[in-house]
């Protein structure tokens, strides 16, 4: 039952361990965290083609079977101009376009001045972008896509969702690709905007019937505007959703859900709430939700597809380290249990900046109205490091545990595709898909990132006994490095062995028994574990290691890890976000090492 002030409760015993980028939490099993950006200031050309490095806010959209996902990029740092948004599409989520620039930079009028402000010199000053909401599908089917075009005149001190911007803007994105002119569709009017002193026409100047349609439909959809209450003026009639309680009385970050029953539950930073009878036009309380563990990070909720409900948020009260990216599941929208992790690494921030938070934030799914994605999986954006962009895929339904041992060859396993029930971190230069061979399908882990790795993990029976057979294949001897971990629920790794530079396979155990492979060479590789006596066997193309012991105790083990490169555990809680510089050596291609898993199975499961 909810507890009597609160709209929604989450009753579930774990807490996210932010000593732990994963928070210690099971995984979601079977997500897919995708890189769709990897910013690069040295390279343009391998990015955005700009080598900005700040890149926060992406929201997403499906429409026209193509995903679509906009972001605004600052050159540097938060809050400081200038500033643009930019679009990428994709066909099936993990591949994606080029981003093309969707709003571009605006020039703020020379003479504009805010209370404090007066005496800074606007002359040739670009705006910040700044905005909550990124896409609009109309009623007959139009594509919109939303900016804002705030003023910050000290980029500490002065804030772009102060209500005290420019204003809306707007465009059509057209089936071919293609845009429409940009409009304004809101003035910050109380600040002096209009049509007469901006650079763009208001929407109602269109020539375009159905546009302008289009856009007064989502000014009379009342949800969907409540994404716009922090820039907006303060006395917008649109915004309803104002709470004394919140800070310049604005909660933030708005997104919102449908029950059965038809209300609406609004969901804020800070761990806020609300709930609307009567589809947005009012609201009940603004409520805290204290079992709802979060700070100044976005939070996400939606109704799947199977009926239940999801919210994904950063459990964690600090809001510079922002990890894991985590959901919590519903069968009623209202009463939440179990919290699982659905993006668990945080690499290197490669670029030094102002409030440049550590980890993934900023997540965003597909609103209600904006598209269901074929597959019925659950899909989400958001940023990493405020730098790079990822898009995971959930399976839907959500689950934590596997009933049936692992028998994976990969044979039926679609090329390229989504590789059901494991659990894939792809960097852009470490990908991870399925590959056909002169004699057989394999999941190939490729890395040539610097600083990142890929990783493949297996959800396996949790039992306390079991033996792993799997069969693996180095491309090369020179270099890279390929940890195997067998883990318990929170990610202890009882069991690892490493394939190392020098074809050298080490069971990491307390002895010096090592076994030499070749390149090319298939391993079959066995473990049969024993938590009771913190043992494994250890089996190598039938040869056998002795004396092989637990590196860590774990009373249970429950997934299989493929990681080309060693587990981190920095950046950590006590990492100044503002004192990590610039790293060097990270905007070129280190040299590419691979792996091949030729099949994986799991049996004599003892519980």
């Amino acid at each position: 039952m909810n507890h009597k002030h609160e709209p929604l409760i989450f009753t579930g015993k774990e807490r996210a361990n932010a000593d732990y980028h994963d928070g210690q939490l099971r995984p979601v099993v079977g997500v897919h965290n995708f890189q769709a950006l990897r910013v690069n200031r040295e390279h343009p050309e391998w990015s955005d083609g700009l080598g900005w490095t700040y890149s926060p806010a992406p929201f997403l959209a499906f429409w026209n079977h193509r995903f679509y996902l906009h972001h605004y990029m600052n050159q540097l740092e938060e809050h400081t101009p200038p500033t643009l948004t930019m679009l990428m599409t994709s066909t099936d989520g993990r591949t994606w376009s080029k981003p093309e620039i969707l709003f571009p930079t605006y020039v703020v009028p020379a003479g504009v001045s805010k209370a404090g402000w007066e005496n800074v010199d606007t002359s040739g000053m670009y705006s910040v972008m700044h905005q909550r909401m990124g896409f609009y599908i109309a009623p007959d089917g139009r594509l919109l896509a939303l900016g804002y075009y705030a003023i910050v005149l000290d980029n500490i001190h002065d804030h772009p969702n102060d209500g005290k911007g420019m204003g809306r803007v707007v465009r059509e994105i057209y089936s071919d690709g293609s845009f429409s002119e940009i409009y304004f569709i809101r003035y910050n009017s109380s600040a002096g905007w209009n049509e007469t002193n901006t650079s763009f026409p208001f929407f109602t100047a269109s020539t375009d019937e159905g546009f302008r349609s289009a856009c007064q439909s989502l000014l009379e959809d009342r949800l969907m505007v409540q994404q716009w209450a922090e820039e907006s003026d303060r006395d917008d009639p649109l915004i309803n959703t104002r709470n004394p309680d919140a800070p310049s009385g604005i909660p933030k970050a708005f997104c919102w859900y449908t029950l059965p029953d038809g209300k609406t539950v609004g969901l804020w930073k800070f761990s806020k709430a609300a709930i609307s009878e009567d589809k947005g036009e009012t609201w009940g309380p603004f409520s805290d939700i204290p079992s709802f563990v979060m700070s100044g990070a976005k939070v996400w909720g939606q109704q799947t597809t199977d009926g239940r409900y999801a919210i994904v948020y950063n459990p964690v009260p600090d809001g510079e380290h922002r990890w894991p990216l985590a959901v919590t599941v519903s069968e009623d929208g209202l009463n939440f249990n179990k919290l699982l992790t659905v993006h668990g690494e945080v690499p290197p921030r490669r670029y030094s900046g102002l409030y440049k938070d550590f980890g993934p934030g900023y997540n965003r799914g597909i609103e209600e109205g904006n598209g269901v994605p074929a597959d019925g999986n659950m899909w989400l954006t958001y940023t990493v490091n405020k730098e790079d962009l990822w898009v995971s895929r959930i399976p839907v339904p959500i689950r934590d545990r596997v009933d049936t041992p692992v028998n994976d060859d990969f044979a039926n396993f679609p090329l390229g595709g989504f590789v059901q029930d494991w659990n894939l971190y792809c960097p852009l230069w470490a990908p991870i898909q399925v590959i056909e061979t002169e004699r057989q399908r394999v999941l190939e882990l490729s890395d040539s990132d610097p600083c990142d790795y890929a990783k493949a993990v297996r959800v396996f029976p949790e039992s306390t006994r079991a033996t792993v057979a799997f069969t693996i294949q180095a491309k090369q001897m020179e270099h890279g490095l390929l940890h195997i971990e067998l883990q318990d629920a929170q990610g202890i790794n009882a069991v690892r062995i490493a394939l190392g530079a020098g074809g050298v396979l080490d069971p990491h155990a307390a002895n010096e028994h090592k076994y030499s492979y070749q390149k090319d060479e298939w391993l079959d590789i066995q473990l049969k574990f024993d938590t009771y006596n913190r043992t494994v066997d250890l089996e190598v193309n039938g040869h056998s290691i002795p004396y092989v012991y637990f590196r860590r105790t774990a009373a249970t083990l429950e997934r299989i890890v493929f990681r080309t490169g060693k587990a981190r555990r920095d950046p950590n809680p006590e990492t100044d976000r503002h004192a990590v510089p610039d790293l060097a050596n990270v905007s070129e291609p280190a040299v590419k090492a691979a792996y091949w898993i030729g099949s994986l199975r799991t049996f004599d499961h003892q519980s």
